[in-house]
């Protein structure tokens, strides 16, 4: 594992993420539901473990749980001042945070390995590299 520290934010700054090391996975969902959530025609997200994810101002956050078709429950906290989506604990991988890619600051270098449901993907969007794994 590296000591890199990859720096994520809300749009108003309240909350603050500090992720280091590596990303267990960098992924893009073509679901409805994250679609919703992101409000794109898309949504991508990196997901780091627990231990490696540091957060200042979570006392502003607030939390909304969704439970999928699965029936498994998933946490999504947002910035409570500015509404940002700030990261999400889903289960049965709740020992892990997915932060929006977005949120990261410019230079996260990081990029797509898995791109899932993608029998949902708008026609217009092609998601490609070498090594993303693509799952319907």
């Amino acid at each position: 594992m590296t000591d890199r520290v990859r720096n994520a934010f809300c749009r108003c700054g309240q909350i603050r993420i500090a992720c280091t090391g590596e990303p267990i996975r960098v992924s893009v969902c073509h679901c409805r539901e994250c679609k919703a959530r992101s409000g794109s025609a898309f949504a991508a997200q990196v997901r780091f473990p627990a231990g490696q994810v540091r957060i200042e101002g979570e006392a502003n956050a607030r939390v909304w749980q969704y439970t999928g078709d699965s029936g498994n429950t998933a946490d999504f906290f947002f910035c409570g001042t500015c509404g940002s989506g700030v990261w999400y604990r889903a289960r049965p991988y709740h020992d892990a945070y997915a932060i929006p890619l977005g949120n990261f600051e410019p230079g996260h270098g990081v990029v797509p390995d898995y791109s899932v449901y993608e029998d949902r993907m708008e026609p217009w969007v092609s998601i490609t590299g070498d090594a993303i794994e693509h799952h319907d």
